[in-house]
């Protein structure tokens, strides 16, 4: 093992191999430190840790007077050894690099060396490979298809899913529940307007937001769960007002900060500085100075008008502020390109479900109705491939192709919906970074205020997982009209598993990784057929010859 010491550093040499430093300093002075297999030389600073073994040495020099050195080595060991360091042998932790010898002749066909797939090698281009994967993964999918239209045919028909709509009465109070809610809207902006005018104060205007936003998210939900429209539909409104909830919390809380800002200083205008617009080219469009800037800036209480609002409350984030980022102008090319995304892959996902989800979903009603454990597992590995694409394909369609037409249409500048989320190595950098807008809210309006309440991080973190359990079990048991809290039991569930991942290193870059994908396209189906089997036990009482259809 390798010495290390202040201000040098020791390199391994076995058999007859040595450093450049040694063969010069050969004729005054040659040391040999600890036993045969162990030769230190000082050169330069470097510190090794091994897991959780930190080794120290450091190297004295003595000269005395026939100018011979003396090397003494102190070797300090930090003992902080895991269960594994300590009952596994050493060997398993030593660096796989090859020990390379004196250099060769240049003209030598063979020199040291590892093969291509050895980690020390170097290599790294594994290109061709990525594309067998690819070809294989096509091949596989497109027997998958096939073997589906041979079994049951054409299924897919866009028709059917307007026919959803409209076959059942009670399914119009979800557009009428739409509508109502710029009732909720118009009430905060109201809100709004008395705090300026100073009918309201702050302790009564907090409180008649706080049952504004309540009513807003228990009225509809209420009128759900009497006439039980269809389910679907239900949670499409249902995410509507949630949406709107968290922007008119936001709305509040930022104009609020306003006033607060104004009394203690009436001269300083809260406000963000507003992006210059750019040319395609990157040349500036305008140059201004600051006076003239501050003057396009929006100020306290001009936003508070009509306009403002209904900008946000449209906009493609949850977070309201005075002056958004404002792009120079609708780039029409980028914006076609947008829209026929949205409707090639809304009609795509549609299709999958009707072809692929439904059969698979059907096929496995007599085996949970049986709870025969290994056909439902053989129906549950089914289910993954395709509900899992079909979720790739709603994050694109949505977080990239609809949130961009909107951005485009409004010249909304900041289009940082998601970031690179598939690289995630644990389960909180995951939901940080695969929705950026609700990241972007939960961490303004309900981590760092509870961190400055005096919450730890880790109870912050609690609290914004409760949220979004609590919000993702009121898009699904309203709608199904059940409450089994299996999507509340799942989101309260990843606070255990984001405290391991971050815990425990070895949990972290490739193994997180992989427990990121895993959960994602294991957690899903499991999920489904959950809540298949409550639904259809508590409103038809059995899973025996029962199906589920469009007609």
């Amino acid at each position: 093992m390798a010495a290390v010491g202040n201000g040098y550093t020791s390199s391994v040499n076995t058999g007859k191999s040595e450093s450049l430093r040694q063969r010069k300093s050969r004729q005054n002075s040659k040391t040999k430190v600890g036993s045969e297999d162990n030769r230190t030389v000082a050169s330069d600073s470097l510190n090794l840790s091994v897991g959780a073994v930190i080794i120290k040495e450091s190297i004295v020099k003595e000269s005395d007077t026939n100018n011979l050195v003396k090397t003494t080595v102190i070797q300090e060991t930090v003992t902080e050894k895991g269960f594994f360091r300590r009952n596994l042998p050493e060997w398993i932790y030593a660096p796989e690099y090859m020990m390379q010898g004196k250099e060769k002749d240049p003209y030598s066909v063979h020199r040291h060396a590892d093969s291509f797939f050895s980690t020390s090698s170097g290599f790294t281009n594994y290109r061709g490979l990525l594309n067998l994967c690819l070809i294989l993964l096509v091949v596989s999918n497109s027997r998958l298809v096939l073997e589906n239209i041979i079994k049951y045919g054409i299924l897919a028909n866009p028709i059917d899913w307007l026919h959803l709509f409209l076959k059942q009465p009670y399914s119009w109070p979800n557009v009428l529940l739409f509508l109502s809610i710029n009732i909720f809207i118009l009430f905060s902006l109201s809100l709004e307007h008395l705090y300026i005018k100073r009918y309201l104060s702050e302790r009564l205007g907090a409180i008649l937001q706080a049952l504004n936003v309540a009513t807003l998210l228990s009225l509809p939900a209420t009128i759900i769960y009497i006439l039980h429209p269809n389910p679907i539909f239900s949670s499409v409104l249902l995410s509507f007002v949630t949406v709107v909830s968290l922007k008119l919390i936001s709305y509040a809380c930022v104009n609020k900060w306003c006033r607060d800002n104004l009394k203690n200083d009436a001269k300083k205008d809260f406000r963000r500085r507003k992006t210059v617009s750019v040319s395609e080219n990157g040349d500036q469009k305008t140059k201004v100075s600051n006076d003239e800037m501050n003057d396009f800036l929006v100020k306290y209480p001009d936003n508070i008008n009509f306009k403002d609002l209904y900008y946000f409350i449209i906009a493609p984030t949850l977070v309201y502020e005075l002056n958004f980022p404002r792009s120079a102008r609708i780039r029409k090319r980028f914006l076609v390109k947008r829209i026929v995304e949205m409707l090639f892959l809304s009609q795509l996902i549609m299709a999958l479900i009707q072809q692929w989800i439904i059969p698979t979903v059907n096929n496995a009603m007599k085996p949970l109705a049986d709870m025969a454990l290994y056909r439902v597992a053989e129906r549950l590995l089914k289910l993954s491939i395709p509900n899992h694409f079909i979720w790739l394909l709603f994050f694109y369609w949505f977080f990239h192709s609809t949130l961009n037409v909107i951005a485009e249409v409004l010249r909304f500048g900041d289009r940082v919906f998601y970031r690179d989320w598939w690289n995630a190595e644990t389960v909180s950098r995951f939901w940080q970074d695969w929705n950026v807008p609700v990241h972007r809210w939960a961490l303004r309006h309900l981590y760092k205020p509870m961190m400055r309440a005096g919450f730890s991080k880790v109870n912050a973190s609690i609290g914004v997982f409760f949220l979004s359990a609590f919000f993702h079990e009121y898009l699904l048991s309203i709608p199904l009209r059940m409450f089994k809290i299996w999507a509340f039991s799942a989101m309260i569930g990843q606070v255990p598993l984001a405290l391991l991942t971050s815990k425990y290193k070895f949990l972290q870059g490739t193994w997180g990784n992989v427990i990121m994908w895993l959960s994602l396209i294991m957690g899903q189906p499991i999920a489904i057929l959950a809540y298949v089997h409550d639904y259809y036990i508590i409103n038809m009482g059995t899973l025996h010859n029962q199906t589920m259809t469009f007609a």
